[in-house]
């Protein structure tokens, strides 16, 4: 999930000489001086509190600061007109770690750095293996797979018309083989969904052109249409329709061989462009299964239509469990990674039902039906009366009672005369009585050409994907009920092996495919958890990835409170026995908490205002009560801390007036604990440390310590799939003062919204992009000898699970494994350095890409360990690098904010920005 990139210092490069010129003779101007790194923890944090100017209590200065979190500087500008980000001023240092998300900014895309002639960096393999540690025996969610060496064919099929409507390919491509298969020679073919489709061996001839005839390819061909701005043209019509057919013409072309042998040569550590390829091919036989099996297919994973699966989440969205499955090239051979996957879907059931729940209400009265069209749309309906689906694109003007269309008499006097009727009517004639005519129609044609549908005679149709972004109360409910423990997740990805018969496939059968029943083994070992110090210089074991400040322990750098308020938006709490436990908690830390200010309630009719308005309204109240602006003001919200007042507040700090402000919410159970966790986080924003490594703190880091060396941290997150409205979030942290690698600035801008996940990283191009990019951005910036990287890709969206063998809990923290399970030449490992007292806990997989330092593999494993302990905000080790939980800190405040004004884009769109922290806080990294 994070990049790190570590450098040694190369030979300064030779600078040509200039071009005479009138001052040729003079003397050369000096070189300037490279200032002394900052290696006292008190300078540091009196160079943070400094840049706190006193000032009075108003909103911010004309002359806007950085949108870049702290310490950011303007070195230059891309040819955009993007300025690009850098950490504050520091030396050059001698390693660059840069530790970031798979795939993380592209900094050569953000300068638009062109080079062309590039250095071209492989990712380096494997040097050896690490052996510190203690062993234990693992199982992975992996399953052997046995291959023989049997050439795949690839096949490109075309169609003469335009496939509308999900599925209708692989009907038509079933229908070719169920038609022509003495013509194909009784192949059995893997087909994608869309134009490729493959065979083993290859076909009598190159090419070939069948026709195929497919009935009920859709709603109208099925049911019939229902008539031109009708529900239906009358019996004789619809008995057509429903032996309407479509008719295909499919043209089936040679397009390559893809020899499945190569997958052999992978696994023997030869680089081969067909391994990739041949895995593809395996990869859609496991998903035409599926899709045989009437599954929803979302890329790897896929979910059946089990009432059993699926979970409530409210507005009418619910949670579908299914399972992923993807052939794996590893060190240990070919393995199948089957693992539990969730994807969210829209309720099936009655429309009006989700209608109510989607939007909250209990009477269909209250329905907002301009909301509910703008939800509807593109969804897929089935029909009671008929038994026929329609997908929905829009809704009727007006109610079924009073919506009109022109239908053709059939019989009487006026046979062959168009009539205005009623969509109530025509049902009643129907003998299908309306029991809420008030209602709108779905209307389930084309522009021109509606047809109405009354929404009660509709139900929503299965296994639809919800791709619209969850509340927050609607991720918590996901996470909370798709936890699984260890053992059960261990049972259930076995049975499906078992379930699936894969053994019975007759694709895989013929490659000579055989997938083992059972989890493979795998060879682990523990790291000891890194030693911290806290205050007075003592030392602080952590135990199973946890440690704590209780028994008086002290934070190793405290600070001292002096201005700051309580500002109370909840009814139900007591602000002066929370001041009162604060400071004594604060006392027995080491913190010195004054007595506040003041303590600023919230008025009654201010509740029912817009969160926007309550926040102004508390802060007129806030200037009222202090005399000056407060170095800090704690927050009581009504609820969660996702609520909705929580965006507004944190902008109106940050953005507008420049107060570090923390947020908290009453609790049952408001101890001695509680109050130490909301101290750890006021403390880091304040410019203290709670602790720092004992290696970190007497200088002991192998090669961090003995070089300047910076440590960077890098991802980019991206709004949910569909909202191309919504920019990606770029953000990079750097640790600030060498040695020290536990205090970090950030960095954080918005660009054109582009997804750049590789998925598991096996595209080799673009691992070796990834590494180039970040040279050419040095290189753009011209800082003087170019430092020795490494870097590292830290990943945690993948599906490989470790399980211990002998017991029933998660891996310990600090397990990593480096063998059976990991690539089979490239430089990869897996840890799991956090502990994980619910669920099932998720290795983060980190790649090193590039190494010019030479770490040895136990010191890259136990670098990122101890990176794992640094993050300040928590008494736990987290699950990866320390920088990827503070970038991610970074990118929750640009989500729950909104910025006005925007940067161009590549595209040449307008990407907003993100809100410009305010001067006074813009060096705190903990906002």
């Amino acid at each position: 999930m994070s990049q790190g990139l570590c450098a040694g210092r190369r030979p300064p490069r030779t600078t040509p000489t200039p071009p005479s010129s009138p001052n040729a003779g003079a003397a050369p101007s000096p070189p300037r001086p490279t200032p002394p790194p900052i290696s006292d923890p008190a300078r540091c944090r009196a160079a943070l509190l400094a840049q706190r100017r006193r000032r009075p209590f108003s909103s911010p200065p004309d002359a806007a600061p950085s949108p870049l979190v702290p310490g950011r500087r303007r070195a230059c500008s891309s040819p955009t007109g993007a300025d690009l980000l850098l950490p504050a001023r520091s030396p050059t240092p001698a390693h660059l770690i840069q530790m970031s998300d798979n795939m993380a900014a592209k900094i050569g895309e953000i300068v638009q750095v062109h080079n062309d002639n590039p250095v071209k960096r492989v990712p380096i393999a494997r040097p050896s293996f690490g052996r510190e540690g203690k062993q234990i025996k693992l199982l992975s969610n992996h399953f052997t797979v046995k291959l023989s060496g049997i050439d795949a064919v690839s096949i490109k099929s075309e169609d003469d018309k335009v496939i509308d409507g999900k599925g209708i390919g692989r009907k038509v491509m079933d229908k070719v083989l169920q038609t022509y298969s003495s013509e194909l020679a009784g192949k059995e073919f893997a087909y994608d969904g869309e134009k490729c489709l493959f065979t083993v061996g290859p076909l009598p001839q190159n090419n070939f052109e069948f026709t195929v005839i497919l009935e009920e390819t859709s709603s109208r061909a099925a049911g019939g249409s229902l008539g031109h701005g009708s529900p239906n043209q009358g019996d004789k019509k619809r008995s057509k329709c429903t032996h309407l057919a479509k008719k295909f013409v499919v043209g089936i072309s040679y397009a390559a061989k893809i020899p499945l042998k190569s997958v052999a040569l992978a696994l023997r550590g030869s680089e081969s462009d067909h391994a990739q390829d041949a895995l593809r091919v395996l990869d859609i036989v496991l998903r035409q299964q599926q899709a045989k099996r009437g599954c929803l297919l979302v890329r790897q994973s896929f979910f059946s239509d089990d009432f059993r699966n699926l979970v409530d989440l409210t507005g009418g969205v619910s949670g579908c469990r299914g399972l992923h499955s993807s052939f794996r090239t590893t060190i240990g051979g070919l393995s199948l990674n089957m693992d539990v996957s969730t994807t969210m879907i829209v309720t099936p059931g009655p429309v009006f039902d989700f209608l109510l729940t989607n939007q909250n209400v209990r009477d269909i009265r209250d329905i907002d039906w301009p909301r509910a069209k703008k939800m509807l749309k593109n969804l897929r309906v089935k029909a009671i009366h008929n038994n026929m689906e329609f997908k929905i694109s829009g809704l009727s003007d007006e109610p079924c009672s009073r919506q009109t269309f022109p239908m053709k008499v059939r019989n009487g006097s006026s046979e062959g005369e168009t009539v205005e009727i009623t969509v109530q009517e025509y049902f009643k004639s129907k003998q299908v009585d309306l029991t809420m005519p008030y209602l709108p129609c779905l209307d389930v044609g084309k522009p021109k050409r509606p047809n109405y549908v009354p929404i009660e005679l509709c139900h929503m149709v299965s296994l639809q994907r919800y791709t619209k972004a969850l509340s927050s109360q609607q991720r918590a409910t996901l996470v909370e009920k798709s936890r699984q423990k260890p053992q059960e997740r261990m049972r259930v990805v076995t049975d499906a092996v078992k379930n699936n018969r894969y053994d019975d496939d007759p694709i895989l059968s013929s490659c000579g495919i055989k997938i083992e029943k059972q989890l493979t083994r795998v060879d682990g070992r523990v790291l000891s958890a890194p030693t911290l110090v806290v205050g007075n210089s003592e030392d602080c074991i952590p135990n199973r990835g946890r440690w704590n400040y209780n028994n008086k322990v002290r934070l190793f750098e405290p600070v001292k409170i002096e201005r700051w308020a309580i500002v109370n938006f909840s009814a139900r709490c007591d602000m002066s026995r929370i001041s009162r436990d604060l400071i004594n908690c604060g006392r027995t830390k080491g913190i010195i908490i004054e007595r506040p200010f003041t303590l600023v309630d919230e008025d009654s009719q201010s509740r029912r205002c817009t969160p926007v308005v309550r926040v102004e309204s508390m802060f007129e109240k806030v200037k009222a009560n202090l005399p000056g602006p407060p170095e800090f003001l704690l927050c009581v919200l009504p609820e969660r801390k996702n609520c909705d007042l929580y965006g507004p507040w944190k902008k109106k700090n940050l953005h507008e007036m420049g107060i570090i402000t923390q947020c908290i919410v009453p609790s049952v159970k408001m101890n001695d604990q509680y109050y130490t966790n909301v101290l750890l986080k006021i403390n880091a924003k304040l410019g203290g440390m709670n602790s720092k490594l004992s290696l970190e703190h007497r200088h002991m880091i192998p090669i961090v310590n003995q070089t300047p060396t910076l440590i960077l941290g890098m991802d980019v997150s991206h709004g949910s799939p569909g909202r191309a409205d919504v920019p990606s979030i770029a953000a990079v942290v750097g640790s600030r003062c060498w040695p020290l690698i536990s205090r970090y600035r950030a960095s954080v801008r918005t660009q054109s919204p582009k997804r750049t996940s590789t998925g598991l990283l096996q595209d080799q191009s673009t691992k070796k992009a990834e590494a180039d990019n970040h040279f050419q951005a040095y290189q753009y910036m011209d800082q003087g000898p170019i430092p020795k990287f490494t870097v590292i890709i830290a990943q945690k969206n993948h599906h490989t699970k470790l399980f211990q063998e002998n017991a029933p809990d998660n891996v310990p923290p600090g397990t990593v494994v480096d063998s059976g399970i990991v690539h089979p030449r490239q430089y990869d490992f897996y840890m799991c350095a956090h502990a994980g007292p619910i669920g099932t806990s998720r290795p983060t997989h980190y790649h090193v890409l590039h190494d010019e330092i030479g770490f040895l593999p136990d010191d890259v494993q136990k670098l990122v360990l101890s990176l794992s302990y640094v993050y300040q905000r928590s008494t736990t080790a987290i699950s990866v690098a320390a920088q990827m939980g503070q970038f991610m800190k970074f990118e929750e405040f640009a989500e729950t904010s909104s910025g006005s004004g925007g940067v161009p884009s590549s595209s040449g769109a307008v990407v907003p920005e993100l809100p410009r922290l305010h001067a006074d806080v813009c060096s705190s990294m903990h906002n």
